[in-house]
């Protein structure tokens, strides 16, 4: 049997549907309404976050290079699903398009992957951070970091097209229904007459490279680190060094510890149970992600307290002037402050 076995230089023709039939679950409209809540606070949040990173100059570091590119994985990603699973449960469009649902597929795959290696790029900067402290600036530049991430979306829209270019040499014939809430690769390769062994390699690799090995890279990297500290450190300076990693274990508690559930149970749960398990895990890490991050680390706190004040300061000023009949307070203070200066000069002189 050929792994790939490819159509070229055969008399083949693949039977594709016109469409699929999203069946999701019975009475989906009052957990779409939840969803909606959820896509909100998530929109909201990563907007936040990158705005603080692009607007602060001092978070402009290859660690926050990082930070900013999970927090548009996030937003890319549930404006992928979201809106889209919206409008199939709570409007009733069902049918999806062919082409549509192999996009639709792959944007989905592509953003839920890149969140796992954003997790890794995070882990590897913690790591540097705290093991070789002194040679954390030549080891981990912005270039670097840049074309760490760069790489990791090209691996992941790779893998991606792969799979979604192996669907596409399949017959579909058994049935045009996915009992999902999305177009899920397992379920659509289950639906063809034809042979679909590479289809199901690629349904076994896949998690092995975009989830077990990278879940396997940030647990020794942090038993590593916690090796370290014990050796060289007190208990002081080794939880002090910790609490910069917080923030970083708790989006990987979020991110991994429901899809080893899903995953681990995937045959022993109600299907109905499994998909919206499988949305949960989709959607809630995004909305997460952003809140731990404001929450935990200082940076952000500071710098969202910068921009708030300065941004108050500013609309005070705008009132000011308008019910100063157009003065500007800010020329006032300014020449406030050059007389002061040359009172100074003054007495200066004199003293001389």
């Amino acid at each position: 049997m050929e792994l790939f076995n490819s159509a070229l230089g055969k008399n083949i023709t693949f039977v594709h549907p016109a469409y699929f039939i999203i069946s999701g679950i019975p009475k989906m409209k009052h957990y779409c309404v939840f969803l909606f809540f959820v896509y909100v606070v998530s929109v909201l949040g990563n907007t936040v976050v990158m705005a603080v990173i692009y607007l602060d100059h001092n978070l402009r570091t290859p660690k926050y290079v990082a930070v900013f590119n999970l927090a548009f994985v996030d937003l890319f990603g549930n404006t992928a699903l979201v809106p889209k699973v919206l409008d199939i449960f709570l409007f009733n469009h069902h049918y999806i398009p062919y082409n549509d649902c192999l996009t639709f597929l792959f944007f989905c795959y592509t953003c839920l992957s890149m969140q796992s290696f954003n997790l890794v790029a995070l882990s590897y900067d913690r790591l540097i951070a705290i093991i070789y402290p002194l040679h954390y600036q030549v080891k981990v530049t912005h270039r670097f970091m840049l074309s760490l991430i760069a790489s990791f979306w090209v691996f992941v829209i790779i893998a991606v097209l792969i799979a979604v270019g192996l669907l596409t040499r399949l017959s579909i014939c058994k049935s045009v229904v996915i009992n999902s809430y999305f177009c899920d690769h397992g379920q659509l390769y289950r639906l063809s007459c034809n042979d679909h062994f590479p289809n199901y390699v690629v349904s076994c690799l896949y998690p092995v490279l975009i989830f077990w090995l990278p879940l396997l890279f940030i647990l020794l990297s942090y038993l590593y680190i916690g090796c370290t500290l014990a050796k060289v450190a007190t208990v002081q300076e080794g939880l002090k060094a910790f609490k910069t990693c917080i923030a970083h274990l708790l989006l990987v508690a979020i991110y991994f510890i429901p899809m080893l559930i899903t995953f681990t149970l995937m045959e022993k749960i109600h299907p109905n149970d499994r998909i919206i398990n499988l949305s949960l895990t989709s959607i809630f890490p995004p909305m997460l992600n952003p809140i731990i991050y404001v929450l935990q680390t200082q940076e952000i706190k500071a710098s969202v307290k910068r921009l708030l004040s300065e941004h108050l300061f500013c609309i005070h000023l705008h009132i000011f002037e308008s019910h100063s009949g157009g003065e500007s307070l800010f020329s006032e203070f300014w020449q406030q402050g050059i007389e002061k200066k040359r009172r100074k000069g003054r007495q200066i002189i004199l003293q001389l």
